[in-house]
């Protein structure tokens, strides 16, 4: 059997990072330090944090211990949402409205490759959860979904279209399955 030769032909496109390389080899000490390690457990400080490398983080925001947040930089939290120890893989903007939650475990990816091409392209979409969506625990929400306004994702299951406002979503992939009903 002949051996082939191999050349790197994985293609990133026009990809920005957004930051320079010393933010990046900052933040990731700083990752893998203060927040994957658990060591801090109050969330205050972990915003604080946050904040310091860009995210824009409204009032009263609970970050958990474990967190996984790719570029700060690129995150936008609004007031009263609570993040468990998900991970947010955010190659692209991560948008999260008011009182929403991300369980534990929960996956926000906004890249993706292209598999029908031998340069395996990175796909880049970004992500965004309207006031009140509920991610449900070990969820995954693909590139390029908006959960609207009170949707939510039950544990498991994963978004790979856009999920209705005040609708309950269940599966792999997620399907409608009731209306979400609010009670005061």
């Amino acid at each position: 059997m002949e051996k082939t030769q191999l050349n790197k032909v994985f293609n990133t496109g026009t990809f920005q990072i957004g930051a320079s390389s010393l933010k990046q080899f900052l933040w990731y000490g700083t990752s893998v330090f203060f927040f994957k390690s658990g060591i801090i457990p109050f969330s205050n400080i972990l915003v604080f944090i946050l904040r310091l490398f860009g995210a824009k983080i409204g009032n009263e925001v609970r970050i958990k211990p474990g967190i996984h947040i790719k570029y700060p930089w690129k995150l936008i939290i609004d007031d009263y949402s609570w993040l468990a120890d998900c991970y947010i893989e955010n190659l692209d903007w991560v948008k999260i409205g008011r009182n929403c939650c991300i369980s534990q475990q929960a996956m926000l990816m906004t890249g993706n490759h292209d598999y029908s091409k031998k340069t395996f392209d990175l796909i880049v979409k970004p992500i965004t959860l309207e006031d009140g969506v509920w991610i449900g625990a070990s969820s995954k929400v693909c590139p390029g979904v908006t959960l609207y306004s009170h949707s939510v994702l039950t544990m498991g299951s994963v978004a790979t279209k856009n999920l209705e406002a005040y609708k309950i979503y269940q599966g792999n992939p997620a399907q409608f399955i009731k209306e979400r009903k609010i009670r005061s």
